[in-house]
């Protein structure tokens, strides 16, 4: 079988023929026919100190079951869990302890075994590219909306940053819901795209660097009720100006920098609310799939890389370039 793998000497994203894996009790083997690119992934590819399959999301069909596996039967389509070993309640070590495309291989490759429990089916209207991107950035922002307790309502208004992964679903599934919406962005072409797709205000940092007060403006001065905070210390300190007395923000990433002072002190003032977002259970993958079958959300996939150019996309999800997702097809 073909799979990608990371050099370690090199940083290099490099193809190999390899013996397909065996499959014991309680695992499936899958024929993976795609696979996305997140954030994470282009920091790993930097850092890895072993060679390792890249990629943690994945979708493909069940081609084999293992003695014991009766959740999953052979044809089934199905997406692989960011955390393999996380599947429900509150978050733990021992839950994350696993994590595919990392610290075990990932889906860049045409085949992979594991238990069956790390595997569910995804949603049938779906495409393998489109279900290859929800394990997660739309897990993530799922769980960042709606999965802890002060989550996103209808009443309310969510700053959402940027137009990546994470961002395009928040924007989604907050509209599906009737949630508005203020996007940021440096491209007018994209916030043009969010406006298309239900943004409520759209917001240029590059030509508002007051941000933070323009979104307070568009709140009649009160402030957003939450904040999908994907920059990290770049803006972090914007992020509490722009919240409401007892806002939340949910912390995903960073994405502007580690680097960076933040002054804790409005957290204090504010009484404002921040959750730390670890993608998220099966459970939560679960309750993701339903809500988005009810409002047949179509995940937005920027673009498809051919197997033989998967290094490219390593590069197209660091130029910045994509609105969306970025998939390989396997």
């Amino acid at each position: 079988m073909r799979r990608y793998v990371i050099n370690p000497d090199t940083q290099a994203i490099e193809a190999e023929e390899a013996e397909r894996p065996d499959i014991g009790p309680g695992e499936v083997m899958v024929r993976v026919r795609a696979a996305a690119l997140n954030y994470r992934d282009l920091i790993v590819a930097k850092t890895s100190r072993r060679p390792v399959v890249p990629l943690s999301d994945g979708a493909g069909e069940v081609i084999e079951v293992g003695e014991g596996v009766t959740d999953l039967s052979v044809g089934d389509r199905v997406v692989g869990l960011f955390f393999p070993n996380w599947m429900d309640g509150p978050i733990s070590a021992e839950a994350i302890g696993t994590l595919r495309g990392g610290d075990i291989d990932g889906m860049l490759t045409e085949v992979v075994v594991g238990d069956a429990s790390g595997f569910v089916r995804f949603p049938d209207y779906l495409s393998y590219e489109q279900a290859s991107t929800l394990p997660c950035a739309a897990l993530t922002a799922w769980h960042a909306l709606f999965e802890h307790p002060n989550p996103a309502e209808a009443d309310q208004i969510v700053l959402l940053q940027g137009t990546g992964g994470v961002s395009v679903f928040a924007l989604q599934l907050a509209a599906s819901r009737g949630i508005d919406t203020i996007v940021t962005s440096s491209s007018d072409e994209k916030l043009e795209r969010a406006r298309a797709m239900g943004a409520t205000h759209t917001i240029n940092y590059k030509a508002i660097p007051d941000w933070d007060g323009a979104a307070r403006e568009l709140t009649d001065g009160r402030g957003v009720d939450l904040v999908v905070e994907v920059g990290g210390g770049g803006t972090f300190g914007k992020s509490m100006s722009a919240l409401r007395e007892a806002g939340t923000i949910s912390l995903i990433g960073a994405l502007a920098g580690m680097a960076g002072e933040v002054n804790p002190l409005p957290i204090q003032r504010k009484a404002l609310q921040v959750y730390g977002i670890k993608v998220g259970s099966r459970a939560m993958q679960t309750r993701l799939h339903e809500a988005l079958t009810e409002h047949s959300i179509q995940p937005v996939v920027d673009r498809v890389f051919p197997f033989e150019d998967a290094a490219a996309s390593f590069f197209y999800q660091e130029s910045g370039a994509h609105f969306g997702k970025v998939v390989v097809a396997c």
